[in-house]
């Protein structure tokens, strides 16, 4: 039998959602989850490419061995003409984890600590009352119930729908790239301790290209453009790339899923009267690598202490709940900015300029510079202390510091 009415509702049982209720239940608050799907984490929107040290931060690394696909001690980055430049780093950096098996691990360990979840149950609407969000309608099958809380969390991804409802400005569309996501065997010449990106407007215009090793001929490809069609690209990519189609022309696809990314930054307000916004929803996303699992994550834990001391202090007003933009705007906001400029700058250059960027980098050796990196997810704080180095010319270097960390 479950309750209608609970402390906290999250709306949405992807890895944020479910790191917002297991936050939320390890602190005593009874919350409930709402999926809308009819198991967690399928269909899976996502790579699953995270940094160690981000899933240390966040208290979940080391991860269960049969979440772990791979991992990588750095990347190789690929021009437009082929040309490549290697970092490599002395311990792992990176892994691929199974984002199914990610996100049910993170779901389970909620329902451990207390939250309730509901399965194949969507949230159609909120109900405001009195200027605050009190209450979702949920419909399950055919039927539609009301379920009552002290305050919502919403974790419904890109779609921001119930974020509209609420009141508030979803992203920019207009900052979107659509991205694909497949599963490959029978790939070629794969080394398989490190990731491989591939850059030029004819394959990923707007973004890039990544091939991510599983082992045992086994790989993730996708790409992200800002225009053309993701499938099409895909195809394009994996036959006619200087380099990426003598690996995977043979390559056969297991199965590919098709999304999109929010990249213009966090949204201005995520926060309203009894109601909270994470995740893809709020564009916790790197503009500069599409990365949000980390980033969402981090705030979804923020938005969790935020709400606690709201239900202490019986207090669920905007005024109130203003310290959840405050602590993530103090976490990311410096970060974001710097990303944000970087995108624009790196967004402006053509092809021959990435080649050029690339043989310059290999010939000054900044893989050295590169291996100094202490931090992934909030790139300019790394930036900044990279840049002490003389070797380390801005737009360049920065450019392959971005690609080098397109975790999602």
């Amino acid at each position: 039998m479950h309750k209608f009415f609970s402390d906290a509702i999250v709306v949405g049982g992807g890895p944020c959602g479910s790191f917002t209720a297991l936050n939320l239940a390890k602190l005593g608050v009874d919350v409930n989850v709402f999926e809308e799907h009819a198991e967690i984490g399928v269909p899976c929107h996502c790579a699953g490419h995270l940094s160690i040290k981000g899933l240390k931060l966040l208290g979940l690394h080391p991860l269960p061995s049969e979440i772990v696909e791979n991992v990588f001690y750095g990347a190789i980055f690929h021009s437009p003409k082929g040309r490549s430049f290697h970092v490599r780093f002395s311990s792992p950096v990176t892994c691929a984890v199974n984002r199914v098996l990610f996100d049910k691990y993170i779901a389970k360990m909620a329902e451990r600590a207390g939250a309730h979840y509901f399965l194949n149950s969507m949230v159609e609407s909120v109900i405001i009352e009195n200027g605050f969000v009190k209450a979702v309608i949920v419909r399950r099958g055919k039927v539609e119930e009301r379920f009552s809380a002290k305050v919502v969390v919403d974790a419904e991804g890109i779609s921001s729908r119930i974020l509209r409802q609420a009141g508030l400005v979803a992203f920019n569309r207009h900052m979107l790239v659509k991205a694909v996501e497949a599963e490959v065997e029978n790939v070629q010449g794969l080394e398989t301790g490190m990731v491989e990106v591939f850059l030029g407007r004819d394959y990923a215009p707007g973004f890039y290209a990544w091939l991510m090793p599983k082992g045992d001929g086994k790989a993730k490809v996708g790409l992200a453009a800002k225009t053309g069609n993701p499938r099409e690209l895909l195809q394009r990519f994996m036959l006619r790339h200087p380099t990426a189609s003598k690996k995977l022309r043979g390559a056969k696809i297991l199965q590919a899923s098709f999304h999109s990314i929010p990249l213009g930054g966090p949204i201005p307000k995520a926060f309203s009267n009894g109601f909270l916004v994470v995740g893809d929803a709020a564009s916790h996303v790197k503009p500069t690598t599409g990365g949000g699992v980390i980033f969402g994550m981090t705030c979804a834990k923020i938005a969790a202490e935020v709400a606690y001391e709201a239900l202490r202090n019986n207090d669920f007003s905007s005024d109130f709940l203003y310290k959840y933009q405050s602590r993530c705007n103090k976490t990311l906001g410096s970060d974001v900015k710097f990303m944000l400029r970087i995108k624009k700058m790196l967004d402006a250059l053509p092809d021959d300029k990435i080649d050029d960027a690339i043989n310059f980098c290999a010939k000054i050796g900044l893989d050295k510079t590169l291996q100094n990196v202490e931090d992934i997810d909030f790139q300019g704080r790394s930036f900044l202390r990279m840049l002490r180095n003389p070797r380390m010319p801005i737009a360049l270097s920065y450019f392959l510091l971005s690609c080098l960390f397109a975790n999602r």
